[in-house]
């Protein structure tokens, strides 16, 4: 199988990429799978224009970003809350591909706040639906994410990491599923 992490936060000292780092980490060490890491920052989207169809089609500049996007059979989100809802440039990066028809997600936000991105985790799941992807029903939200993760995204707080773990174990219980059965 293989997964995708993005990180939705284009942030240059983003907190959320914290989470995006360490779950590619834990599901790298723990899943034969190959797991990958998309960083928004890394891709220079402009306003949609036109949606990516095929690796074939992709503009020169986003080839690479299209391969791993056509390639992935799941995906995890990690984004930040932002005014009430998931990252604007996460939601930008989907629009430019099609839709990710059957294929299992994984919710994670995060911020420095009490709520964690709750409203953000709430909004995902309406995308989700709407990319015709099917939502792994425990999200991994957090709260306080800078006492949590370092800037290298190491786990700080150990009474943390029992989340982190039911939320790794319910992904892939959805994500084996679901891949076996698209085979």
């Amino acid at each position: 199988m293989n997964i995708e992490i993005i990180s939705g936060s284009p942030r240059p000292d983003s907190v959320t990429f914290r989470v995006a780092q360490y779950l590619h980490n834990l599901f790298a060490a723990k899943t034969n799978y190959h797991i990958g890491l998309i960083d928004v920052r890394e891709h220079a989207f402009g306003l949609l224009q036109r949606v990516i169809v095929s690796v074939e089609k992709a503009p020169e500049a986003h080839k690479a970003i299209a391969e791993r996007m056509f390639a992935a059979d799941a995906f995890i989100l990690v984004t930040p809350e932002y005014n009430g809802s998931y990252s604007p440039a996460l939601k930008n990066l989907l629009d430019h591909f099609p839709k990710q028809m059957h294929k299992p997600f994984g919710i994670v936000t995060a911020s420095k706040g009490a709520m964690g991105g709750m409203r953000a985790s709430q909004q995902m799941q309406l995308l989700i639906n709407a990319l015709f992807g099917i939502g792994s029903p425990y999200m991994l939200v957090i709260p306080f994410v800078d006492k949590k993760l370092d800037a290298e995204g190491n786990l700080l707080d150990g009474s943390f990491q029992s989340n982190i773990d039911t939320f790794v174990h319910e992904y892939l219980w959805l994500a084996e599923r679901i891949c076996k059965n698209n085979k």
